[in-house]
């Protein structure tokens, strides 16, 4: 896939086959969907500008990850401070239409937003996007050991929270 001169079709592909994927991380980071495809948005937007820094990267994908990170934080950050301004701070109702009718991915989902959001994104990392923690440490700007470290803690937690959900699946 070239992004070069006349790449908007090799974008647009781009765009196809990781949307769905990276809109899940964003907002993960930014607890809001509107939020996640603005930063999933201008992610595209800056690696149309700089394709090659995308050609470039030594793990595609990881880089990628990367700048969808750096969006959704810039986003999440205006966020706060507009909030912090003008006193108000509510949860967002979108973010209740990104779960499904399902109660069990209800419940993941609510247990992953229950711990430190940097032990959730790097479970995230790890077990939907089937990162390894080298790639997961490119993609923060961490450690391994780091990286390890939040997955095996976050882990933990996440066992307590999503115990109830255990407790009620028939053994056989």
């Amino acid at each position: 896939m070239q992004l070069g001169p006349g790449g908007g079709d090799a974008l647009g592909q781009l765009f196809d086959l990781a949307a769905p994927r990276l809109v899940r991380y964003a907002t993960l980071l930014t607890r809001n969907l509107h939020d996640a495809e603005d930063a999933l948005q201008a992610a595209l937007v800056r690696i149309a500008l700089h394709p090659e820094s995308l050609a470039g990267a030594w793990h595609p994908w990881a880089y990628f990850l990367k700048v969808v990170r750096n969006e959704a934080l810039k986003i999440t950050g205006r966020r706060k401070r507009a909030e912090w301004l003008s006193g108000a701070v509510e949860p967002a109702a979108e973010d209740r239409a990104l779960l499904d009718d399902d109660e069990s991915r209800r419940f993941v989902q609510a247990a992953l937003q229950q711990l430190p959001p940097p032990q959730a994104e790097v479970i995230v990392l790890k077990i939907w996007e089937e990162m390894t923690f080298e790639e997961i440490g490119e993609v923060l700007g961490e450690s391994q050991n780091t990286v390890a470290s939040r997955y095996r803690y976050g882990l933990q937690k996440l066992t307590k929270h999503l115990q109830p959900l255990a407790d009620e699946v028939p053994h056989e």
